[in-house]
């Protein structure tokens, strides 16, 4: 018995030495599962930094769209896919099993809720089993997708393992590193912004970080994927609360007659202490609507409610009610008839 585990990892220290050489290579092998927000900025990320990237994505118009250049993504200059393409730096795919030539596999696919706000992680599940196909040894894959703590290991780890034969940890390497993109901000591109990186295991997480050093300033390492995963709910339940906050906090100055927007900016002097957020119409965008369902679900399932996050969720989710109103209440008021709905 002692000899076999020395030789499964006297195996596994030869395969991950390998993989480390060939992600230091120049011209490193990036796939890329999901051409969306997410991905599509990513793959061109790399392709700048001097790797070769594969981009995969279900959706064969999205695939012809990026063949021919054409970008959907304000973040993805079309001049930028235009040079990748011609300098052999990005090929697009709507065949998974190209990824069976890459040195990483990146997966960026959606991760919403149902009606019910339970976790929707049918996205990832296919992307598993279609990656599980291709996968080889020695390869590096890495979920990027918003998650509940837990998933990389538990959901996606299995169908890995089941579909390709190959163990994490031994013959691949398997890690979470949440995506951080915000849209069109332009003060912070994708390159500008530290990547978290926790693997299943020390060598996964130093393919990781290694990866990730090619395009952004910093990676940082935690101890599993479970606090990554962690890490990106944390980050987006933060605003969702405080925009919550800012929201009941406007209704009630309104009603004391105070100009909620002027004292918010005296509050905003404050040198320490104190971040603002603004009042609106509920939140939006593509994660903080969605991510704190997934630590909420995942509250639950241990017995343990959020229930901040359960108020901050009714207070946002009036908010669209609440303009409609004052709307059609200012209208009324220039002597333009609107009834409610």
């Amino acid at each position: 018995m002692g000899n076999e585990v020395e030789a499964n990892e006297t195996n596994a220290g030869a395969i991950f030495a390998e993989s480390r050489a060939r992600l230091q290579r120049t011209k490193a092998l990036v796939g890329v599962v999901g051409l969306g927000y997410v991905g599509l900025p990513l793959a061109v990320a790399f392709g700048r930094s001097g790797c070769r990237c594969l981009g995969v994505d279900a959706d064969r118009q999205r695939v012809e769209a990026v063949t021919e250049g054409r970008s959907h993504l304000p973040d993805v200059p079309e001049e930028a896919l235009a040079r990748l393409r011609a300098d052999g730096k990005l090929t697009v795919s709507a065949d998974c099993g190209v990824l069976a030539k890459a040195d990483a596999i990146l997966i960026c696919v959606p991760t919403p809720v149902y009606r019910d706000k339970r976790p929707d992680l049918s996205e990832v599940r296919r992307a598993g089993e279609s990656v599980g196909g291709a996968l080889r040894r020695g390869q590096l894959v890495v979920l990027e997708s918003t998650c509940y703590p837990g998933t990389t290991e538990d959901v996606l780890r299995p169908l890995l393992e089941r579909v390709s034969g190959l163990t994490a940890g031994r013959d691949f390497w398997l890690a979470f590193s949440p995506e951080r993109i915000d849209p069109g901000n332009r003060r912070f591109p994708i390159t500008s912004i530290p990547k978290v990186v926790g693997g299943i295991c020390p060598r996964s997480t130093e393919l990781a970080a290694l990866l990730y050093s090619r395009i952004v300033p910093r990676a940082v390492r935690v101890s599993s994927p479970r606090e990554a995963e962690m890490s990106k709910l944390i980050e987006n339940t933060f605003r969702h609360v405080n925009i919550a906050l800012a929201n009941e906090l406007a209704m009630v100055a309104e009603r004391l007659g105070i100009d909620f927007w002027e004292a918010l900016a005296a509050a905003s002097s404050k040198p320490f202490g104190f971040m603002p957020f603004r009042p609106g119409p509920g939140v939006g965008g593509h994660c903080i609507p969605v991510d704190p369902h997934y630590l909420a679900w995942k509250a639950r399932e241990c017995e343990m409610p959020l229930r901040l996050i359960e108020a901050a969720e009714e207070i946002n989710a009036s908010m669209p009610g609440l303009v409609v109103e004052r709307v059609v209440d200012a209208v009324n008021r220039q002597g333009v008839s609107v009834c409610h709905a």
